[in-house]
């Protein structure tokens, strides 16, 4: 068994602060047994809007968020999924929202770019989005070798769209990451019930690490991030404020719940 965690934060303006936060928060996972650590998307800067990212935009391999994730995950010898950071894309008036993994010798070893972008009004609580207006979306499918399995990456709108994972597990993925900062109104109504059904589908372990408290200009976010194994249950779960879930992987669990109920093998339908 692995022991992973799922970091939450209620991240600001102010990106010294956020990374203080976002460093206290995996050294205390690591001091836990965590091998493994997912951050919520936007954990180093959360603005009033995409627009606010766009001149911490950083060269891929290059940048002071890239140089934190490295020396945090050699310091702690831990593993991070580094929630999302701004990387450069081919559109120099946008960005990408780019998922970097980092092993425990602070070695940048994965990347994925957030395919769906959250375009939508959400009206109980009068917010717009428009991430496509900033954000250059991705298009790949990230499935990369760690210390828990194969583990796949998606980001935070991406839990809309089970084809993604779909296809994450025809790469071989046993383990999703997910970085995410849900709204408090559709964090309510959706978020447990989407991580639950994307690890219930897929006999996957899903680590999903939210954004959960209040942010700039009276920005909400949802929080409960959590980790659920492969039959749907709940390991851990932190409700709001900075923290973290903390669980263990059991591959023995999940190969005996794959053979068991073998879902994954009576598909009809397969992802191009």
């Amino acid at each position: 068994m692995t022991k992973v965690a799922a970091i939450q934060l209620a991240s600001g303006t102010n990106i010294n602060a956020n990374l203080l936060a976002t460093e206290k928060m995996l050294e205390e996972a690591a001091q836990q047994g965590a091998k493994l650590a997912v951050l919520p998307e936007s954990f180093a800067f959360l603005g009033n809007s995409c627009k606010d990212v766009l001149p911490f935009r950083e060269t891929q391999g290059d940048g002071p968020l890239q140089q934190f994730l490295s020396r945090v995950a050699a310091r702690l010898g831990i593993w991070i999924v580094g929630g999302t950071i701004p990387l450069e894309g081919d559109d120099q008036s946008k960005w990408r929202a780019s998922s970097l993994v980092f092993n425990d010798r602070g070695q940048e070893v994965g990347r994925y770019d957030k395919r769906h972008l959250f375009d939508v009004n959400i009206v109980e609580s009068a917010e717009t989005f428009n991430e496509s207006n900033t954000i250059e979306p991705g298009d790949s499918v990230t499935v990369i070798d760690s210390p828990v399995g194969k583990l796949g990456v998606a980001v935070c709108y991406d839990l809309r769209f089970p084809e993604l994972f779909r296809a994450m597990i025809d790469k071989g993925a046993e383990v999703i990451a997910l970085p995410a900062a849900f709204t408090a109104v559709t964090g309510r109504a959706h978020w447990e019930t989407l991580v639950r059904a994307r690890a219930i589908e897929n006999l996957a372990y899903v680590i999903a690490g939210d954004q959960g408290g209040f942010h700039v200009k009276g920005r909400e976010t949802h929080g409960h991030s959590m980790i659920v194994d492969p039959w749907g249950s709940v390991l851990d779960k932190r409700d709001k404020g900075n923290g973290f879930a903390i669980g263990n992987i059991n591959h023995d669990f999940q190969t005996n719940t794959r053979r068991n109920f073998p879902c994954l093998q009576h598909r009809q339908l397969k992802c191009n």
